[in-house]
C-alpha cells in the first residue's frame, strides 16, 4: 500500500511538467504598432506604437514611427497592455494538493526567515503556462506556514530555472502576525479555553518580537564590527531591518492590523498588510505610516452578521478613495492565478473606476512590492513586459493574443490549449465538428 502510493506520487510529479518551449532572448529591436496602447501611468494612446530593445521599453507614443532595421508587428485593431502582476500567491510552490511531494511552501520550523521562496519553485509547473496565458506576467509567491516562514520572491513566468526566473529572489520577509484576540469557537468556550487562547497568541507576539530584536541586535553588531560570525538566520533579516525590503505582514482583522502597524513602526519597518480586509476601518493610520495593502481577495463572506453583502467587494474602492497604497491579489489557488483581472472586474463592478482596476494588478502592485521603476506600466527604460488582447482583458471573452517578458515573445500555449487542440482533432476526423 505504501509503495503504491509513492508510485501514485512520482507518477502524478512527471506528469505534471511542463513542455512548453521557454523564450530565447531578444535578438533586435520590435516595434508593436497600431491600436491602442495604455501605458497605465497615463492615458491610452489611439493608432500608437511600442519600441523595445534589449529587453527595455526604448518609446512609445503616437504613429508615425521613424525608426529603421526594426521588426515590426501590427496590432490594429488590438490593444497592448502592460503584464498583470499577482502580488500574492504560491504559485511554482505547489502543484497538485493531494501530492505532498509537490507542495513547497511550508518549511518545516516555526522560524526560518533564512528561506527564500525562488529556491523551491518549479519552473516546469503547468500552472505557470497557464496563468501567463491570461496576462498574468510576473508573480509574487510566498512561502507559508509558522510565525517567520520566509522571504516571498518576484519572478517572471519564464525561464529555465529559478534564477532566470527571479526579478527579486528576496522581496521581502514574511510575518504570519498573530491575531489580537482569540477567535470565538463555540465548541471550545469556557475561561480555560479562552485563556489557553490568549496565552498562544502572547507566546506567538513574543516570539516575532523577540526575533526581530535579536536580528537588530546582530545588524547592529556587525555593522559596529564586533566579530561576530554569521548567522543566517538573522543575515536574512537584515534587508527588511535596515529597510531595504518591505515586510510581509499577514493580518485581516481591525486590531491585528493596528498591532501590526504599531509594531512596523517601532521597528522602523518598511510595511504592508497582506489580507487587510478591516483595513478600511483604519486608512488614516495607514496613510499616516505609509504602509501598503495587498487586498487578499474580494471573494469570502462579510465579516460580521451586520456587514453589508458586498463589505468584502467595496473594500478596493475604499481604499482607493481613501488613498492608502494598495494593490489587489486574486485569492485564488496557484491553479486558479489566471483569473486576477476577474477579481479587478469584480471591484470595478463595485466602486472602484475601470482604470484603478486596470491599476490595481498592473503599476499598483509594482508599487507596493517596490519595482514600479522596472514594471506596472509602458514607459520607456521599463521591462518590456506586455501582452497584446483583441479587448478588454478585465473581461472573460477577451484573448491574449501575443506576450513578452523582458522582450522575449513567450509561448502562450499550455497543458489546456494542448488538450483543447487534442480533442478537437478527435471529433474532427470523427465527423462531429468541421
Amino acid at each position: 500500500m505504501r509503495m503504491a502510493a509513492m508510485l501514485f506520487a512520482c507518477a502524478a510529479v512527471v506528469a505534471a511538467q511542463d513542455l512548453t518551449h521557454k523564450a530565447p532572448a531578444q535578438e533586435g529591436p520590435i516595434a508593436l504598432v497600431g491600436g491602442t496602447v495604455h501605458p497605465v501611468s497615463g492615458p491610452p494612446i489611439e493608432n500608437g506604437y511600442v519600441l523595445f530593445e534589449q529587453g527595455r521599453i526604448r518609446a512609445i507614443g503616437k504613429l508615425p514611427l521613424d525608426a529603421k532595421s526594426v521588426g515590426v508587428i501590427s496590432f490594429q485593431g488590438k490593444h497592448i497592455y502592460p503584464g498583470f502582476i499577482g502580488a500574492y500567491t504560491n504559485l511554482g510552490l505547489t502543484e497538485i494538493g493531494a501530492v505532498r511531494a509537490t507542495r513547497d511552501f511550508d518549511e518545516v520550523g516555526g522560524l526560518t526567515p533564512e528561506v527564500r521562496a525562488a529556491v523551491a519553485v518549479n519552473p516546469d509547473s503547468t500552472l505557470i503556462p497557464v496563468t501567463r496565458s491570461n496576462g498574468v506576467l510576473t508573480f509574487a509567491t510566498f512561502p507559508q506556514g509558522g510565525a517567520i516562514p520566509g522571504r516571498a520572491s518576484l519572478l517572471r513566468t519564464d525561464g529555465w530555472t529559478w534564477e532566470d526566473m527571479a526579478i527579486r529572489a528576496d522581496a521581502g520577509l514574511v510575518v504570519n502576525w498573530p491575531r489580537a484576540r482569540p477567535a470565538y469557537v463555540p465548541w471550545q468556550e469556557g475561561r480555560r479555553a479562552a485563556e489557553d487562547r490568549e496565552k498562544r497568541i502572547r507566546k506567538s507576539l513574543l516570539r516575532v518580537e523577540e526575533a526581530f530584536a535579536r536580528a537588530r541586535g546582530y545588524v547592529d553588531a556587525r555593522r559596529a564590527g564586533a566579530g561576530l560570525s554569521t548567522d543566517i538566520r538573522w543575515e536574512a533579516m537584515r534587508s527588511a531591518i535596515e529597510g531595504k525590503r518591505p515586510v510581509f505582514l499577514l493580518a485581516q482583522d481591525y486590531d491585528a492590523i493596528v498591532s501590526a502597524v504599531d509594531f512596523a513602526v517601532r521597528h522602523r519597518l518598511k510595511a504592508v498588510i497582506v489580507g487587510g480586509h478591516d483595513a478600511w476601518l483604519c486608512t488614516d493610520l495607514l496613510k499616516r505610516h505609509d504602509v501598503g495593502v495587498i487586498v487578499r481577495s474580494l471573494h469570502r463572506f462579510p465579516k460580521r452578521n451586520d456587514s453589508d453583502y458586498d463589505e468584502t467587494y467595496r473594500l478596493p474602492a475604499r481604499l482607493e478613495a481613501a488613498g492608502v497604497r494598495w494593490c489587489l491579489a486574486s485569492g485564488q489557488p496557484a491553479s486558479n492565478e489566471r483569473n486576477l483581472p476577474y477579481a479587478a472586474a469584480r471591484a470595478a463592478a463595485y466602486g472602484l473606476s475601470r482604470e484603478a482596476a486596470l491599476a490595481s494588478i498592473t503599476l499598483y502592485p509594482a508599487r507596493v512590492l517596490g519595482v514600479a521603476d522596472q514594471l506596472g506600466s509602458l514607459e520607456k527604460g521599463k521591462s518590456a513586459t506586455l501582452f497584446i488582447a483583441d479587448g478588454d482583458p478585465l473581461e472573460v471573452a477577451t484573448k491574449i493574443e501575443m506576450a513578452f517578458v523582458d522582450g522575449r515573445r513567450i509561448d502562450l500555449s499550455n497543458k489546456q490549449t494542448k488538450l483543447y487542440d487534442k480533442y478537437r482533432a478527435k471529433y474532427r476526423q470523427l465527423g462531429l465538428i468541421k
